[in-house]
């Protein structure tokens, strides 16, 4: 454990809470936890530095500095990838974005602009999929039958909420869309586009690493510079329990176009209507 001399400042105090808190959480962790093999000479418990470092994609020597509560710039992006590797929970890692003075970047949080009002919104437009969506595809709030449309996204970390996230890593959000190889590249296209007005902003660079450490498809996409801005068009799904669905895909702006919006998938055909009746029905009778 690292200690505080005397006359440290807040910043000093702040780096050596931050370097215990990271030693402790290290030394809990085991191995097989994160899928590493445990090795018959270790001594270490938990994970060791090097171990940690490798988990989260930073040098070995920076980790370390880190443990030692050296006077280190730490990014939200590093953070975020710490909090992964450690398995933090949510009140952890909202402790350690809070010793290392940061934002997070995830958008784990109850966000404050989905108004009562929009939730109540939500569930009306039912058996119509609904969701709020920002610039950066995080989910946001979401009605029953979007929560069933394309994987069951109740069972989804809140900070994993994110479309683009599920399109690339998702089994049951990739299954679902009939033509994901157009939808993939599309959503990256309006991706950049958006990010544009973003390009410095923490949320969004972490996604972007996510996505590029997560998905070597998305990185041959991010490659290509494409951009496209928003359009509203038929999209048709394969519900894993209610069968194809053709439906017509609309955004509605709540505030400025950088802000968030309400997606809409309306049916395009009687048999789509009777469909969403049916998966509406499906998540009613697993309350």
């Amino acid at each position: 454990m690292t200690s505080v001399a005397p006359g440290a400042t807040e910043t000093d105090i702040r780096r050596h809470e931050l370097a215990n808190f990271l030693r402790s959480r290290r030394e809990r962790i085991t191995p097989e936890q994160v899928g590493l093999p445990r090795g018959r000479r270790r001594r270490t418990p938990g994970l060791r530095r090097e171990e940690v470092a490798q988990l989260s994609a930073v040098g070995v020597t920076w980790y370390t500095w880190l443990e030692q509560a050296r006077d280190i710039q730490v990014s939200p992006q590093v953070l975020d990838s710490l909090a992964r590797a450690l398995l933090f929970d949510r009140s952890e890692r909202t402790h350690l974005f809070s010793l290392a003075g940061a934002v997070d970047p995830a958008p784990g949080s109850d966000c404050t602009g989905i108004t009562p009002a929009l939730r109540e919104m939500l569930v009306r437009l039912e058996p119509y999929p609904a969701c709020v969506q920002n610039s950066r595809y995080d989910i946001l709030a979401y009605n029953r039958t979007y929560g069933r449309l394309l994987c069951d996204l109740d069972a989804v970390a809140p900070e994993d909420r994110n479309c683009m996230l599920l399109a690339y890593t998702d089994e049951g959000w990739r299954s679902s869309v009939v033509d994901l190889t157009a939808m993939r590249r599309v959503m990256a296209a309006k991706f950049r586009a958006a990010m544009a007005d973003h390009l410095a902003e923490p949320a969004w660079k972490a996604l972007l690493s996510r996505l590029e450490a997560a998905s070597p498809e998305f990185s041959e996409i991010w490659a290509r510079h494409e951009v496209v801005g928003a359009s509203n068009r038929t999209k048709v799904f394969r519900n894993a329990r209610v069968g194809l669905l053709s439906l017509d895909h609309t955004d509605l702006w709540l505030g400025p176009s950088a802000g968030p919006r309400l997606v809409t998938y309306v049916p395009a055909d009687e048999e789509s209507r009777r469909g969403l009746e049916r998966l509406l029905a499906s998540a009613l009778a697993e309350v």
